[in-house]
């Protein structure tokens, strides 16, 4: 009888041990993004085993592959930590995100039929009241509210008619979501979400493809914008300035 209450990847076959990283890396990788493990901190694999209940050997498998997308920084013998945000890399990342998502959108401008039309439709009105709602959120960001968002943007595009650009964008969106819930909505106020997003909306149906995909890239813009702002402002408060 087992006595270690924990599964390890010597206790069942390969394909059991590759499902359960695959589980330790889907959770890890939602919370780091999420920033229920938060930037910096120290990935310890007993606390790790105690919070996930899945055993050391997958954990560190799923750092590996962590680390491998960014998300996690291996420190050799001292472990692994969570990535620290850096506004040089979300600037990186913005730009990649933008350039995917314009050309997604152009061909999705170009190819979308009624179907695709419908779906825009039903986003935008879920991103409305979610938009709304985010108003009186006091500075708290529902996870509704990032369902709603990312409804809204793969609506858009889905009808690009490439699995790979689709693919490419989701890890980008990904990725960004980090940055947006780590700094950027403590001045969310500051924009009329609800504007951008029916604006955005508006041009895509009406298939004003140059439009749409200018008012996508000044959404995108702001965002990183309002990150830079938002990280110098705690570099000041930081410096007492």
């Amino acid at each position: 009888m087992k006595t270690d209450r924990y599964i390890e990847n010597g206790d069942q076959d390969a394909s059991d041990g590759a499902t359960l990283a695959d589980t330790a890396y889907g959770r890890l990788r939602r919370d780091i993004i999420t920033s229920v493990r938060a930037p910096g901190e120290r990935l310890r694999i007993e606390k790790l085993k105690s919070i996930y209940q899945i055993g050391p050997t997958p954990l560190r498998e799923a750092m590996q592959k962590l680390a491998q997308d960014g998300l996690v920084v291996s420190e050799g013998n001292r472990g692994f930590t969570v990535a620290p945000l850096d506004p040089a890399e979300f600037k990186d990342l913005n730009l990649a995100r933008t350039v995917i998502e314009k050309e997604a959108l152009r061909l999705s401008i170009e190819q979308g039929g009624d179907a695709w039309e419908a779906g825009i439709v039903a986003a935008a009105y879920i991103m409305a009241k979610e938009d709304t709602a985010l108003m009186e959120a006091q500075g708290h960001v529902p996870d509704s509210w990032e369902r709603a968002n990312s409804g809204l943007h793969l609506a858009l595009v889905s009808a690009c008619g490439s699995a790979w650009l689709l693919k490419l964008r989701g890890g980008l969106h990904d990725l960004c979501e980090r940055y947006r819930r780590a700094s950027v909505y403590r001045k969310i106020g500051a924009r009329d979400l609800t504007a951008e997003h029916a604006a955005i909306v508006d041009a895509t149906l009406a298939r004003n493809a140059d439009l749409a995909c200018r008012l996508i890239e000044e959404h995108f813009a702001l965002t990183a914008s309002a990150l830079a702002a938002s990280r110098e402002t705690g570099s000041q408060s930081d410096r007492g300035d």
